[in-house]
């Protein structure tokens, strides 16, 4: 019987801006909220309440790129722009992400017009200061953790292995980048990742807490801003669980430290 392959951390994905393009990286520091950088800049409506790919798919041509002092932002048709991180001293705003209502800074202006003018609708740039304070709440919570501005935990994990598996079912396939994962595992069989309850990655202890619930940002191309109906469609006819679509595992992880891309991933504790 051949050897079983051993678990590897095979990419690493940043999301400095929430529901914007990602960032490959070789390595990353984990802090309390997740991936140092992680979704601490976001979109919000002019009743600062968040935006994302699900309403506003031309999101996904948004380009990231980290600087000294902030973001650089790109996009089709406009200018560059530099997000310099607000001081703490300006004054706050409160904004919403999903049902939870916590502080940010206002990145200014020029970001506002920018980021106003891309979307065509009124809308404006916040940064999460390390004074905010928001937790993860969801059911079904390991472990109380900081969050930044993602969904509901501070990380995503997928597996090579099931995205080849849905890749099979599809007429065309799609790539990974379609379901935003921080940490892609590679040497086990697709789904494996569903009977995962603590696992370890480099030195860093994480919960598998809860399958993620996907929504319809899946469904947009990530190169070109385009909606489609795949690969929810597909999806939703084997990895339906009532009205939910699962396809990966949300994680909360335990300590800081640095994840690195080959790092080896232990199962600690399955189902």
């Amino acid at each position: 019987m051949p050897a079983m392959a051993a678990l590897t951390l095979s990419a690493l994905k940043l999301y400095p801006l929430k529901s914007a393009a990602g960032i490959a990286l070789a390595a990353a520091r984990v802090d309390g909220r997740g991936l140092a950088g992680d979704r601490r800049w976001m979109v919000v409506d002019a009743n600062r309440r968040f935006l994302t790919q699900r309403t506003h798919a031309r999101l996904a041509l948004v380009s990231v790129a980290s600087a000294a002092d902030g973001l650089v932002l790109t996009a089709p048709g406009m200018p560059a722009l530099a997000l310099r991180t607000p001081g703490a001293s300006g004054a706050p705003v409160r904004v919403q992400v999903w049902d939870d209502v916590c502080e940010a800074q206002p990145a200014g202006g020029e970001a506002e017009e920018w980021i106003s003018g891309f979307l065509g609708e009124s809308c404006e740039i916040v940064h999460m200061s390390a004074q905010s304070h928001r937790t993860v709440g969801r059911e079904g919570s390991a472990q109380a953790s900081e969050l930044s501005f993602a969904d509901a935990f501070p990380f995503l994990l997928l597996s090579e292995g099931s995205l080849e598996d849905l890749n099979r079912r599809l007429e065309r396939p799609v790539p990974m980048d379609r379901f935003r994962p921080n940490l892609v595992v590679r040497g086990c069989a697709p789904y494996a990742e569903d009977g995962w309850r603590l696992i370890r990655i480099g030195a860093i202890v994480f919960h598998v807490v809860q399958p993620c619930v996907r929504c319809t940002t899946t469904t947009v191309d990530q190169a070109t801003g385009e909606r489609g109906k795949e690969p929810l469609a597909t999806l939703a006819t084997y990895r339906r669980d009532g009205n939910a679509v699962l396809f990966g595992q949300n994680l909360v992880h335990v300590g800081t430290g640095e994840l690195r891309v080959g790092d080896g991933v232990t199962v600690l504790e399955g189902a």
